[in-house]
């Protein structure tokens, strides 16, 4: 597992500690996923493949991490780096998760750029700076998920 913390920059356009890049693709509901407009939230973007089977493994934990932190603001979207004529594909392997993705191909911004490597996930803290990126096959987990984001959440309302 790598976990990347400190200040600095990746090789693909986005920077620890910094504002996070622009990020605006078309989701495969049709709808526009603006990373800009999830100011006030958290937000992990998740760059993944059909054909990688780290990232495959990684969509369960990921899709249980967001079914039970969206109510506090946790916003998920699920980049696939699949060609663009594979759409179907994607759209199948996504039909058993409950996050929102999109075609990395069909981006109008992405001032990620490329992942060095898939599967690469990138918390945004609610002011909009990128505060981590968990790269390699088990480095999202329920566990670093929990220190790394939860930290970031606003606490949860009184019951």
């Amino acid at each position: 597992m790598l976990l990347t913390a400190a200040p600095g920059t990746a090789a693909d356009g986005a920077s620890i500690g910094q504002p996070a890049p622009a990020l605006v693709v078309p989701q495969l509901d049709g709808k526009t996923f603006d990373l800009a407009r999830e100011r006030g939230k958290v937000v992990i973007v998740n760059f993944w493949a059909t054909w990688c089977s780290p990232c495959r493994a990684e969509m369960p934990p990921l899709d249980s991490f967001y079914q039970r932190y969206r109510a506090r603001g946790l916003v998920l979207i699920g980049v696939s780096v699949d060609d663009a004529q594979d759409r179907a594909e994607v759209a199948r392997v996504m039909q058993q998760h409950s996050y929102p993705a999109a075609l990395a191909a069909s981006a109008q911004a992405n001032g990620f750029g490329a992942p060095l490597a898939v599967p690469m996930t990138w918390i945004i803290d609610r002011t909009g700076t990128v505060r981590a990126r968990l790269l390699a096959g088990n480095a999202v987990t329920e566990q670093t998920l929990t220190q790394v984001v939860v930290p970031l959440l606003p606490p949860a309302a009184p019951k």
